[in-house]
């Protein structure tokens, strides 16, 4: 009983830090993109706290909130990534990207 304890919460350890190392690796949006740039200034004028310092070495929560929204879209999607995260369909990606950057209602 005791080993099969100990082999569990070793694989939830390595999945864990697998998951949070991969959570580095995002893609930075390219420089200037619109979409990005909309998502830093539409979400400063309606949350909280996006200029704190972030889990994700170099950027705010708010820069490491977009970087991963914007990851985590569509390659198609065009809209808003502050107003997908508020609908139905974004929900799981935005509770995804809020832990990600450390940033949350």
């Amino acid at each position: 009983m005791k080993l099969s304890l100990i082999l569990s919460t070793i694989a939830f350890a390595v999945t864990s830090v697998g998951s949070a190392h991969a959570a580095d690796d995002y893609n930075r949006p390219p420089a200037g993109n619109a979409q990005y740039k909309q998502c830093l200034s539409y979400s400063a004028t309606i949350y909280e706290g996006g200029n704190e310092a972030s889990p994700i070495k170099g950027q705010t929560k708010a820069q490491a909130w977009c970087t991963c929204m914007w990851n985590e879209t569509p390659e198609d999607f065009k809209g808003n990534l502050v107003k997908f995260a508020e609908t139905r369909k974004g929900k799981e990606t935005n509770k995804l990207c809020e832990k990600h950057s450390n940033w949350s209602e």
